[in-house]
């Protein structure tokens, strides 16, 4: 568990919105360049904390201060809390071509873009009060530029396997009501 995150759960439930104001000033700004945040952020880095690590706790702050909704526990039928998981609840039991066209997108973002994507993500999200695994997300970025693109990978798979998971069990609902 992240301190950081902790510091923001503490913070909606206290209902303590000016701290939760600070955060959002830094949304559309390069993470770190809001003074405001840096009270709230700079406890919680990491000791010799590197430009990404650092920058990936000030966008995980400004994120949840737009939208303080967390996963609550384990939730029947979620494998996966991960952003991709997030983004198949948006989504909804019906395919949505915009939904899905705008995930394929962060996907495929590069680093140096990942802010703005994820700050457009997570707005989509806050509208339909689609919850974030904020722990999640804070690890999935550090982790965004591996070669590897393993954080791409297990998104897609909450997205997307969800979808196959669920057609399959329909599948055979239907199969069996047949008989």
């Amino acid at each position: 568990m992240s301190g950081l995150v902790d510091c923001l759960r503490s913070a909606k439930q206290r209902e303590d919105r000016a701290t939760l104001a600070a955060l959002r000033r830094g949304l559309g700004k390069p993470p770190g360049t809001a003074p405001e945040m840096y009270p709230h952020v700079v406890p919680y880095l990491p000791n010799h904390a590197g430009q990404w690590t650092e920058a990936s706790h000030y966008l995980v702050a400004a994120l949840f201060a737009a939208h303080p909704l967390d996963w609550t526990g384990e939730e029947p039928g979620w494998d996966s809390r991960n952003l991709g998981a997030s983004m198949r609840r948006l989504q909804g039991p019906e395919a949505s071509a915009g939904v899905e066209r705008r995930f394929v997108a962060l996907l495929q973002t590069a680093p140096g873009d990942l802010a703005n994507q994820l700050r457009h993500i997570v707005s989509l999200l806050a509208a339909e009060s689609a919850p974030v695994d904020w722990n999640q997300l804070l690890i999935d970025i550090q982790r965004w530029d591996r070669e590897d693109r393993e954080v791409q990978r297990r998104w897609a798979r909450a997205f997307w396997g969800a979808r196959e998971s669920r057609e399959a069990t329909g599948e055979e609902e239907t199969t069996a009501a047949a008989e």
